[in-house]
């Protein structure tokens, strides 16, 4: 499958599992509410905001003008709600307020305070009733909502009313002012079961002081920016490297400055990516599915890089023979599920993906990974034993730091791993959201940290060819597997005298030879 047929298809399935909102302005167009309870709820968002600086903010809640204007808001536009012409059809043309629908703004701490818990401490009740009015101090009918003790206009409110026989409703358009950084959410409420088919159009803008970027993806910006620095320095110090030995250039060689070059090209598409982001707030799908391939593509090469690597390329065998058709279908099955994940994670989303979704696009990719890392370090055992039995001291010292430092990188990566894991089980409502991206920076820094010490070991060089296959032991090619070498008659056997010794090195080429065979 070519590279071309590779982008189409993630680019057909990506509608597929999208959830969420374009960037930092959510679109609705004519969805439903869903039942909830007693209730029929909304979600119109959810994002990390930070508080308005003290400069920026007004009484009168006025925007200012530009993008990094220390104004943080989320300002509604041009939304409206419909109602089924039947329902509106049972009220005449003068009977003023006809349907109510509430919108809520509340922090992630003040979940609490939105409906009430009955004493069977489970059934939360979002509607008022005669029966809560003296517990809760609501007005039936409409949402309950506590406000703080010292602060009576929080969380916000606004109230849209249908009016008369009117089908469609009109909410006002105006910015809540965020005044103190938190996990925001923004609910749209009813409770009138007449109502239950009533559907939004319009959008809202969630903006944080320094641009649009939602705060849990805030920090990328100046993350990838120094990402893109250190590739660029990477990428400098390889190349003049090649270009100043290019007379010792190894095979493998080439395939790390295509990993490299990699590396270089998705973190300055990432950067600019959310450079657009930022400015705009939205996110061009063209602009962050190239930098979701790219990077697919570069996480594909890189295992495939660390395999052949280990399986001795260019350094005990000059081919793969044929293992080359399966490292090939295990890159390419990669390729296919890291970049579908990151699509759904990337393009067109703020929110996180629902759980099952997620359990679904990266089971694929932990399993690819584990046959990687399998296969590695089977490979790597195989090379360090063949290097050992022939004494190839110089290839066997490097291949022992290229085995300590994946080593390093594996137990390090577990171990995120289990700490991912922590993170998400225990941040269930986002409560610690400004620190999110590290958990996803990680693994970026993990990577380039691993290019960097593979493009060290394996840095060109006056000497470089001595790593190379045959490069330091002219019996080297006794070392070839069936496959890559043409079969000589076997010797015809000596027979044994009584001086004949017996061969007892368990190393001879003939062990070596079947070895190759199991391989």
């Amino acid at each position: 499958m070519g590279m071309k047929s590779l982008y189409a298809l993630v680019v057909l399935c990506a509608p597929l599992f999208l959830n969420g909102a374009l960037a930092a302005v959510h679109p609705y167009n004519n969805e439903y509410f869903y039942s909830v309870g007693d209730a029929f709820i909304f979600r119109g968002g959810r994002e990390g905001l930070w508080e308005s600086k003290s400069e920026a903010v007004d009484e009168w809640g006025a925007v200012a003008t530009g993008i990094n204007n220390g104004k943080s808001y989320i300002r509604f536009s041009k939304v409206q709600f419909f109602r089924p012409k039947s329902v509106a059809a049972e009220y005449g043309a003068t009977d003023g307020d006809t349907g109510l629908v509430q919108a809520v703004v509340f922090e992630v701490h003040d979940r609490d305070r939105i409906g009430y818990v009955t004493a069977d401490g489970f059934t939360r009740r979002y509607c008022c009733t005669k029966e809560l009015v003296a517990k809760t101090r609501c007005y039936p009918g409409r949402l309950i909502v506590q406000p703080h003790a010292g602060n009576e206009d929080w969380p916000w409110q606004t109230d849209i009313y249908f009016t008369d026989n009117d089908t469609i409703a009109y909410a006002v358009d105006e910015a809540v002012t965020i005044t103190d950084t938190g996990m925001y959410y923004l609910w749209f409420v009813v409770c009138d079961p007449n109502l239950a088919g009533v559907t939004i159009s319009g959008q809202t803008t969630w903006k944080n002081p320094g641009g649009y970027l939602p705060g849990m993806m805030a920090s990328y910006l100046p993350f990838f920016g120094v990402c893109s620095i250190a590739y660029l320095v990477l990428g400098f110090l390889w190349l003049l490297n090649y270009m100043t030995n290019w007379r010792e250039i190894m095979p493998l060689q080439n395939y790390m400055t295509a990993v490299v070059a990699l590396g270089m090209i998705e973190m300055s598409t990432w950067y600019f990516d959310y450079v657009n982001f930022n400015s705009t707030g939205f996110r061009p799908y063209d602009t962050t599915i190239w930098a979701v391939v790219i990077g697919s593509l570069r996480k594909c090469l890189s295992r495939t890089l660390v395999l052949v690597v280990s399986m001795g390329y260019g350094v005990v065998r000059p081919t793969l023979g044929g293992l080359t058709n399966k490292v090939m279908a295990l890159s390419g099955a990669y390729f296919i599920a890291a970049a579908t994940l990151d699509v759904m994670t990337n393009v067109g989303t703020i929110d996180d993906l629902t759980s099952s979704a997620r359990v679904f696009l990266v089971l694929p990719v932990a399993i690819l990974d584990a046959v990687f890392i399998l296969w590695i370090f089977t490979s790597l055992s195989k090379t360090l034993a063949q290097l050992q039995a022939r004494r190839q001291t110089t290839k066997l010292e490097l291949y022992r730091r290229f085995t300590n430092t994946l080593a390093v990188a594996v137990v390090v990566s577990i171990a995120w791993i289990a700490y991912e894991m922590y993170f998400k089980v225990t941040d269930q409502f986002n409560e610690r959201w400004q620190s999110d991206w590290i958990t996803g920076a990680f693994w970026h820094v993990l990577n380039l940290c691993l290019n960097a010490v593979i493009c060290f070991l394996w840095r060109p060089s006056e000497r470089a060819l001595q790593y190379a296959y045959g490069g330091d032991d002219p019996n080297m090619d006794d070392m070839l597997d069936p496959e890559d070498v043409p079969l000589k008659p076997a010797p015809k056997p000596t027979p044994a005298g009584p001086n004949s010794k017996v061969n007892t090195d368990v190393f001879a080429i003939e062990d070596e030879d079947e070895e190759g065979k199991m391989e």
